[in-house]
């Protein structure tokens, strides 16, 4: 469908049930759009502009964001596996997700502060080198993600699961960890917590 494509500006449009996948959407600015059960799989969506819009019930997975801007992005119950946001210009990136899959993605040296992960999977997620300052993982699961010199300070991990963080290569400043998260901040130290 090439109602993505006709036009270098779509403001407060709907697209749902669209299917582009492994195709690409180019120098496009979407401001304030619904995207709805679109399959959008191994596009190139790269040097789009993304303002404010919602994704909803959407596959996402192995997207290409190289030069796009997420600015003010809602993504709520999406498969997005694979995608590398680090791709993505610094400059006003801004996502939050809700009830998504985000497995294999990567975030590597985002600023990011405040963004919500809630009910997510984030399994062999990277966030080495990001700053998360501020965010949260409510009801995540963090399986294999990986902290590598990532702020970390004041990030909510109540109800996050299977997280594996080293407190010495992390700023874990303030962070929020329920109790029986802790295992996940002493697996390294190979102590057993019964």
């Amino acid at each position: 469908m090439d109602t993505l494509n006709t036009a270098l500006t779509h403001d407060n449009k709907t697209f749902e049930g669209i299917t582009y996948t492994g195709k690409a959407i180019k120098n496009r600015e979407f401001q304030s759009c619904v995207f709805k059960k679109c399959d959008l799989s191994e596009t190139d969506l790269s040097h789009n502009k993304f303002l404010e819009c919602i994704f909803q019930d959407c596959n996402l997975s192995m997207v290409a964001l190289n030069g796009a801007t997420l600015n003010d992005i809602t993504f709520i119950n999406c498969k997005i596996l694979g995608v590398n946001f680090s791709d993505c210009l610094s400059f006003l990136f801004g996502v939050k997700f809700d009830s998504c899959i985000l497995d294999y993605s990567s975030f590597m040296g985002r600023k990011m502060t405040k963004t919500q992960f809630y009910k997510s999977s984030i399994k062999e997620v990277t966030f080495s080198q990001a700053n998360l300052a501020g965010s949260s993982f409510s009801g995540s699961d963090l399986m294999g993600a990986v902290f590598n010199r990532t702020d970390l300070s004041s990030v909510n991990f109540v109800d996050a699961q299977n997280y594996i963080i080293y407190p010495e290569l992390n700023n874990i400043k303030n962070a929020v960890f329920s109790s029986q998260g802790l295992a996940g901040l002493l697996t390294a130290y190979q102590i057993k917590i019964v």
